[in-house]
């Protein structure tokens, strides 16, 4: 489902650092920004930037097939939003990656200003234009938040932390 909203009161927008090893249970409340607007290589940083905090939340090592499907899910949808973001957004300036022990929140923030959707019809047998479609499939929601007075926006996914 694709939603686009207004930054909730008291959403500052700023995600905080984190850093060292944790375990599944102790990665409720955890964040990790990464600046991306001057990086280079920003789709493989983005998505090792990921993994790493993938590992150091519990979330990897994956101890079964369905914990590693989920990283690999998250690791996918990372690639697709970053790329959408060189892509078709003039470049992403920041990836965010939260996760409050239920789920993983990712956020691509860009300065674009057209509003991502999945291709209709899906051809499902054609190259390129998949990326929403991937998003939309494998997250529990997805969605937009337009900043204020300047252009650009957030694009967020949320992906159900493993069992």
């Amino acid at each position: 489902m694709s939603t686009t909203r207004q930054p909730r009161s008291g959403d500052s927008g700023q995600e905080s650092a984190s850093h060292g090893p944790a375990s599944a249970v102790s990665a409720v409340g955890q964040a990790r920004s990464l600046a991306l607007s001057s990086a280079s290589g920003i789709v493989p940083l983005a998505r090792d930037f990921t993994r790493q905090a993938l590992y150091d939340w519990g979330w990897l090592p994956a101890s079964s097939a369905d914990r590693r499907a989920a990283a690999e899910d998250v690791l996918l949808v990372v690639s697709e939003l970053v790329t959408n973001a060189c892509l078709h957004a003039e470049g992403p300036e920041e990836l965010r990656v939260a996760c409050d022990g239920k789920k993983l929140r990712l956020e691509v923030v860009d300065r674009g200003t057209g509003q991502p959707a999945p291709r209709t019809p899906h051809r499902a047998g054609r190259p390129g234009g998949h990326g929403m479609f991937i998003v939309q499939r494998l997250c529990l929601d997805w969605g937009v938040e337009r900043t204020g007075e300047s252009s650009g926006k957030t694009v967020w996914a949320e992906l159900a932390a493993p069992a």
